[in-house]
C-alpha cells in the first residue's frame, strides 16, 4: 500500500501546523507584495525619467525654432541631448555626447517621432554605461532633437532594493514565525489545561470540573459547555445510582418472601400446605413481575426511544378503564391526541390505581377540551396529600408514610412513570386539592396542535 503524502502533516500537531501555514501564507503574501513593490517602483522611476526627457527635448526644440540654441547645448541633469539637421548630421549636442554619430538613426528617428514615447536604447557603443531612455521631437525647418538619460541609476536602485528585500524577508519571516509559536502556543494553552483537567477527572473525581480560562472566547465556551455536560453526566450517573439501589431493595422484600416460604415448606413438607405455599409464592411473583414492567417501562421512557405517534381518543381510554373498574366518568364528547395508545393507557391505570387504592368510598374520571388541550382528572375522596408532598410523590420509589406498606403501596414506581410518560407526549401532570380527597390533572395538547416532545 502507498505511503499517505499527507500522512506526515497530519501526525503533526496543531500548533506546528497552524505555524507552518500561517508563514507560509504570509511567505507567499511577502513575495508578491516585494514583486508588486519592485514593478511599481520601477515604472514610476522610468515614467519619471521619461518626463524628465521629454522636458528636456522640449525645451531644445523651442530654442531651436527661436533660433537662441546655444552651442554647445547646456546638459541639465546629465541628460543627454542631440540636435539633428535635416540632412542627418549632428548640428548641436551636450559636451557629453557624441557629436559625429547620432543616438538614432534616420528610420529610429522617424518612428521615435511618429510614435511619440521614449524607449531603451543601448548606450554601451556610444561609450555609455548601461541602458538609456531616449525621446525624439520634431522641431522647425525639419530639424529632430533627441535626448536621452542614463537608465543604469535606476537599475541600480532597483538591484539594490531587490537585494534589501531577499535578505530582509527571511530575517522577517523567522521572526513572524517565532511570534506566531509563541502566540498561537499561549492560545492553545486553555486548551492543554482542558485536557490535562479531563485526564484527571476519574470515577473517583466525578465531582471535579475543567478549568475555565478568563477571556470570554470560544476556549470559555467550549469549558463551560463541558462543565455543565460534567454535571448532567454527574446527576444521571447519581440517578442512576439511587435507581439500581431502589430496585434492588424493592427486589429484596418478594424475593426473600418467596425464599422463606419455600424454606419453611422445604423444612417441613409433611405439615405443609402446598397451595398456600403456591398462592403465597405466586403472589411475591406477580409483585416481581409489575416491578420488572415498570422499570423497563422507566428504561423505555430514560432512553427516549420514539413510541408510536397517532391519535388516541382519550376519552375513549378513560370510559374502557372506568368501566373496568366500575367508576364513574365525565366524558361528553372525544379528545383525540398524539401519542402511544398502550403508554396513555399505563398513564390512566396508573391513576385509577393509586385512586382506588386510597380512596374513602368513590373514585371519579373526567375528560374534557379546554381549547387546544385535552384534560383528564383522576379524583377520590381519601385522605390527600400534603401540599408540600404532591410533587415529591412523582420521584421514582417514593411513598409517604400513608402508603408505605409495599402490600398494598406498590413500589412507588406509578406516578413516575405517569409524569415521564405525559412529559414525553408533551404534557403536564399535577396533584390538587380535591376536598375531600385528591385530583390527579393531566394535560396534553390535541391532536390538531403541533407537540414538542419532552
Amino acid at each position: 500500500m502507498a505511503a499517505d503524502p499527507l500522512g506526515w502533516w497530519r501526525r503533526q500537531s496543531l500548533r506546528f501546523r497552524l505555524t507552518t501555514v500561517s508563514t507560509a501564507v504570509l511567505a507567499l503574501a511577502l513575495a508578491l507584495s516585494a514583486y508588486v513593490f519592485v514593478g511599481v517602483l520601477g515604472r514610476a522611476l522610468m515614467r519619471t525619467i521619461d518626463d524628465e526627457v521629454y522636458q528636456r527635448a522640449r525645451e531644445v526644440s523651442a530654442l531651436s525654432d527661436a533660433g537662441r540654441l546655444p552651442d554647445p547645448v547646456v546638459s541639465v541633469d546629465n541628460t543627454i541631448v542631440q540636435v539633428i539637421g535635416p540632412d542627418g548630421r549632428i548640428v548641436d549636442a551636450t559636451p557629453n555626447t557624441d557629436r559625429l554619430v547620432p543616438l538614432l538613426g534616420a528610420r529610429e528617428r522617424a518612428e521615435a517621432v511618429r510614435s511619440g514615447s521614449a524607449r531603451f536604447l543601448d548606450g554601451r557603443p556610444y561609450a555609455i554605461p548601461g541602458p538609456l531612455r531616449v525621446r525624439a521631437l520634431s522641431a522647425d525647418h525639419g530639424v529632430t532633437v533627441v535626448a536621452a538619460r542614463s537608465f543604469a541609476e535606476v537599475e541600480g536602485g532597483l538591484t539594490t532594493t531587490g537585494h534589501v528585500l531577499l535578505v530582509g524577508m527571511p530575517l522577517l519571516l523567522a521572526l513572524l514565525a517565532g511570534a506566531s509559536w509563541l502566540v498561537i502556543g499561549r492560545t492553545l494553552r486553555p486548551i492543554a489545561l482542558l485536557r490535562r483537567g479531563a485526564a484527571e477527572i476519574s470515577g473517583t473525581a466525578r465531582s471535579r470540573r475543567l478549568p475555565v480560562p478568563e477571556a470570554r472566547d470560544e476556549v470559555h465556551s467550549l469549558a463551560t459547555t463541558l462543565n455543565d455536560m460534567l454535571g448532567r453526566l454527574e446527576d444521571a450517573d447519581a440517578r442512576q445510582r439511587a435507581l439500581v439501589s431502589d430496585a434492588a431493595h424493592e427486589l429484596r422484600s418478594p424475593l426473600a418472601s418467596i425464599r422463606l416460604q419455600l424454606e419453611v415448606a422445604l423444612s417441613h413438607p409433611e405439615g405443609q400446605d402446598w397451595k398456600e405455599t403456591a398462592e403465597g409464592v405466586l403472589e411475591d411473583t406477580l409483585r416481581l413481575s409489575r416491578l420488572a414492567e415498570d422499570l423497563l417501562a422507566l428504561a423505555r421512557l430514560d432512553e427516549g426511544r420514539p413510541g408510536r405517534r397517532e391519535p388516541v381518543d382519550l376519552a375513549a381510554l378513560a370510559r374502557g378503564t372506568a368501566e373496568r373498574h366500575g367508576l364513574a366518568l365525565d366524558a361528553p364528547s372525544p379528545a383525540v391526541v398524539l401519542g402511544d395508545g398502550l403508554d396513555l393507557r399505563r398513564v390512566l391505570t396508573n391513576l385509577v390505581d393509586n385512586a382506588l387504592r386510597h380512596a374513602a368510598s368513590a373514585v371519579s374520571v373526567a375528560v374534557r377540551t379546554d381549547g387546544d388541550t385535552a384534560e383528564l382528572t383522576v379524583a377520590d375522596d381519601g385522605p390527600g396529600i400534603p401540599a408540600e408532598d404532591r410533587e415529591r410523590v412523582f420521584d421514582r420509589f417514593t411513598r409517604l408514610d400513608s402508603a408505605r406498606s409495599r402490600d398494598d403501596g406498590g413500589a412507588g414506581l406509578g406516578l413516575a412513570i405517569v409524569r415521564t410518560t405525559v412529559e414525553a407526549h408533551g404534557g403536564t401532570v399535577h396533584l390538587e386539592d380535591a376536598a375531600p380527597g385528591l385530583r390527579a390533572v393531566v394535560r396534553l395538547p390535541l391532536a390538531d396542535r403541533p407537540t414538542h416532545h419532552a
